[in-house]
């Protein structure tokens, strides 16, 4: 048989609710800021539906027409010398990379994409500005009509909303460090 004792109530203390972490992100309010879009004259066509695409969502976010700067160079290989110039000269909050490279049957697809590619990524790591990256690397001339305003969206477009986020987000971190 089992005792008929009762243990005593445990108390508890109350706990203290843990703090949340604190989140820092950037907006899409794009007001104010100051975009470079650097765009390859190679698949033009690609290029300008790509252009469309960002000029269309920085419009829709608040950049100001006027506080937009669209520069074409030759090809995607070009792409990472004028990005590094703009991003270097303080005079803009986020820099867009558009382009297409098309593989053909060549290894010149790998150099390129792979330039393009790694020299955006330093261009934006040298210097501290966001440099997205919206070359588009793709097999077929499909693939790229498909990611320039097709079935798969516009990168473009998707790439100025990313510009306009790690801007924003690069200032308030700015804020807080001061």
């Amino acid at each position: 048989m089992r005792s008929a004792r009762r243990s005593a109530p445990v108390r508890r203390t109350p706990r203290k609710p843990e703090a949340s972490p604190k989140v820092i992100e950037g907006s899409l309010d794009g007001t104010g800021l100051k975009i470079a879009i650097v765009v390859s004259r190679f698949n033009e066509f690609i290029g300008s539906r790509l252009l469309s695409g960002a000029l269309r969502v920085l419009e829709r976010r608040g950049v100001r027409a006027h506080d937009t700067v669209v520069i074409k160079v030759p090809g995607a290989f070009e792409i990472p010398l004028v990005a590094k110039r703009l991003a270097d000269s303080g005079r803009h909050d986020a820099v867009v990379c558009l382009g297409a490279v098309v593989r053909g049957e060549t290894p010149h697809f790998e150099w390129i994409a792979g330039e393009a590619s790694s020299g955006i990524a330093r261009a934006s790591f040298d210097t501290g500005v966001p440099v997205l990256f919206g070359v588009l690397t793709v097999n077929t001339l499909d693939q790229a009509l498909d990611r320039s305003g097709g079935k798969h969206g516009n990168k473009g477009a998707e790439v100025a909303e990313g510009a306009i986020e790690m801007a924003t987000l690069v200032r308030a971190l700015a804020a807080k460090a001061r």
